[in-house]
């Protein structure tokens, strides 16, 4: 489509009235693109952008600073690093959170910033919040529960999706108006320490992964012939040291995203079913995330009673539910967060694991409140008269026995 026809659409479509609009600006295609449309086609008398720091790294915040510049304007820039890893990441762990297979992340920072955006977007007065979420995906659903929830009488303005643009209209509306396109993959690179989604959406179903797309993951063809041991100690579900050395939460999952990825660990290709009810295919890059959740799971194996582990089974992926469907500051949320941090008090422990060519061997574990007992447990020793558990046997077959005189038997 031409830029004319792409014109004509935007202003043929009806936009409300506004005056003041706090932007979600990140300074990727969609909030830099949002920033022409305020001016040319809402008409917006003043313009406050946002930018919340998560943990995307340094050269993506200079970058985005650069084409505010160019784009005319200052964001206020927010810090919520130290939110996301230590309140959010730290949950995530706890609740072993995986939906679908997705360690949950992206989810997460979007509700964050969200909350922050429509929080600012109040305290100055603002009519309106402008975010740059496309209608075919799940962040336009994430950001509108969460600013309904802390700025519920503003409205709402979602350009790409109001205006049904497709990426390739978008960029063609940012050369037009002289923002700059700096969008290395169709799709975009959505990077925080603890997951990075990479092209999401916009990936076909056959299509080839060309090995620069990675920042931490190396292929096992191009990993150590090496294997490499590390060592993680755990307290109350929470890694808090690397070899030995204590270090906070994103130290930690830094390293382990450069040693994990170096080995091959954390590629993630999968099928997503999202908000709509809409399968995509989606490729993800998460080696910490891979390793610290095999060995929190395994711990807890370890920690908690079989009862604690089943109950928990049935919490975990309604947590990891909640938070992907926008529903991150829904009270069940807090609910389940009650319950996930009381089993956290006894799992503790060190793990060594062996890292090579993607695999992740457990090699040695200790606990001091671990329930293994092998002087009980073992077949090899002698902890109890064995003959006991034949009044116990006789006890719980008697369902069956009853069962077997009725005559209607299960195949």
């Amino acid at each position: 489509m031409k830029i004319e026809a792409i014109l004509e659409k935007i202003n043929n479509t009806p936009v409300p009235k506004v005056k003041k609009v706090a932007l979600a600006y990140s300074g990727g295609l969609d909030s830099s693109l949002s920033v022409p449309l305020l001016r040319q086609v809402y008409k917006a008398e003043e313009i406050i952008p946002i930018s919340i720091d998560i943990g995307q790294g340094e050269e993506e915040v200079i970058e985005s600073q650069n084409k505010a510049k160019v784009l005319g304007i200052e964001p206020i820039i927010v810090n919520l690093q130290e939110e996301f890893t230590e309140v959010w990441l730290s949950r995530a762990i706890q609740a072993n959170s995986d939906y679908l297979g997705y360690p949950v992340s992206t989810s997460i920072t979007r509700q964050i910033i969200a909350r922050k955006v429509a929080e600012m977007a109040v305290e100055k007065g603002c009519d309106a919040i402008m975010e740059g979420s496309t209608g075919k995906g799940n962040d336009q659903y994430r950001m509108h529960n969460v600013f309904k929830t802390f700025a519920p009488n503003l409205a709402i303005l979602v350009p790409v999706r109001d205006f049904d643009l497709t990426r390739g209209e978008e960029e063609k509306l940012c050369r037009h108006w002289g923002v700059p396109v700096t969008e290395n993959i169709q799709g975009g690179d959505d990077k925080t320490i603890w997951c990075r989604s990479i092209a999401s959406g916009a990936v076909d179903l056959n299509q080839e992964l060309p090995d620069d797309i990675w920042m931490w993951y190396q292929p096992p063809e191009k990993a150590p012939e090496e294997a490499e041991v590390i060592e993680i100690e755990f307290k109350k579900g929470i890694p808090i040291s690397l070899n030995g050395q204590q270090k906070n939460l994103a130290q930690l999952i830094s390293e382990l995203n450069t040693v994990g990825g170096q080995h091959a660990i954390g590629k993630i290709d999968m099928f997503e079913d999202g908000i709509m009810d809409l399968k995509s295919r989606e490729i993800y890059e998460a080696p910490a995330a891979t390793i610290i959740l095999k060995l929190h799971r395994d711990l807890e194996q370890f920690c908690l009673t079989k009862d604690e582990i089943q109950f928990k089974k049935i919490v975990e992926p309604r947590w990891a539910s909640l938070v992907y469907h926008g529903m991150a500051y829904h009270p069940l949320r807090a609910d389940l967060d009650a319950f996930i941090k009381t089993t956290q008090d006894v799992v503790n422990g060190t793990y060594r694991v062996k890292l090579y060519k993607g695999n992740i061997d457990i090699i040695g574990r200790e606990s001091d409140t671990g329930l293994f007992s092998p002087e009980i447990r073992s077949i090899k020793g002698k902890s109890f008269d064995q003959r006991m558990c034949s009044d116990a046997a006789q006890i719980r077959g008697l369902p069956f026995e009853i069962l077997a005189k009725r005559g209607i038997i299960p195949t």
